[in-house]
């Protein structure tokens, strides 16, 4: 399977998350939890069939980055995952969409990047979207549904923007090590709060079957398949073809569970994927 074809197929698998995660059965954090240890396990295996070993010392040296980004992706698939549960999936997965535009706001502090007039246009613009998918506007019980959803899909955009900034800063570590590391320390760092909330493990088989197809599917094979491809694309072509998963996300979520989306919600998913389209063409022309 070549570069490109890697990438799509992970950005697929990504924009239908929602679709399992909806037939899971147990809380949030448990979700997180298991996604975390059966996609470090699937990455783990792939390391040994690859004739790969871990490099200790990139380990050690990149631990405290590791250490803040593995407590973000916790944090981050806790509030995703929350998201699903009140809201649609399209209107959890473009509120999560926002981490583009969290990471060009933090860029300026964590960086020392300039923010240019043009990125603070498409940052209102993406904001001024997220309003309107959240249901702001609405006075209905639909809409304040919409908006609890969109405010964990926004506090797990807050929480992913953390971990792009987090894994800027790591030095010559493998992306597998990487990858690995991170989704084990999400687990671990879960695991003492999972085991005080003593929620229920009780499942159906059909939630058991979609909690192993999230972990290994959408977690292991999925992650292996997209930092493979970071290898060789170029990263304006991956930018490009991020895209593919709030699509996805929105096509299932109104095509098969026949979620709806009123005018104002399609204006809002218009102008949070339009001005980071934007932002990315002016990048790619600079």
């Amino acid at each position: 399977m070549n570069a490109t074809l890697k990438n799509i197929t992970a950005m697929l698998v990504f924009g239908s998350i929602g679709l399992f995660v909806r037939n899971i059965e147990i809380a949030s954090s448990q979700i997180a939890l298991v996604r975390g240890f059966i996609g470090a396990f699937v990455l783990f295996i792939a390391m040994i069939c690859l004739h790969k070993t871990f490099n200790r010392q990139a380990l050690i040296k990149n631990l405290r980055y590791l250490l803040i980004a593995g407590i973000a992706i916790g944090l981050n698939w806790i509030f995703l995952f929350q998201a699903y549960n009140y809201t649609t999936i399209a209107t959890a997965t473009l509120t999560y969409y926002l981490a583009p535009t969290f990471v060009v706001l933090l860029s300026p502090f964590v960086l020392k990047e300039s923010l240019s007039t043009f990125k603070i246009i498409c940052v209102v613009l993406s904001l001024l979207g997220m309003a309107l998918v959240a249901g702001i506007f609405n006075d209905n019980q639909s809409g304040t549904n919409d908006f609890i959803g969109a405010i964990y899909g926004t506090c797990a955009a807050l929480f992913y923007a953390i971990v792009i900034l987090a894994n800027k800063f790591f030095r010559n570590i493998a992306a597998l090590d990487s990858s690995i590391a991170q989704l084990l320390l999400a687990s671990i760092i879960l695991l003492p709060y999972v085991i005080y909330q003593d929620n229920s493990w009780s499942m159906s088989g059909f939630s058991l079957l979609s909690l192993l197809i999230l972990g290994v599917i959408h977690t292991g094979i999925a992650y292996l398949l997209y930092f493979s491809s970071l290898q060789t694309l170029p990263a304006q072509k991956v930018a490009i073809f991020s895209y593919l998963d709030p699509v996805t996300a929105i096509i299932l979520s109104t095509v098969l569970l026949a979620e709806p989306m009123s005018i104002s919600q399609w204006i809002g998913a218009i102008l949070i994927l339009g001005s980071l389209f934007a932002s990315e063409l002016i990048k790619k022309n600079n």
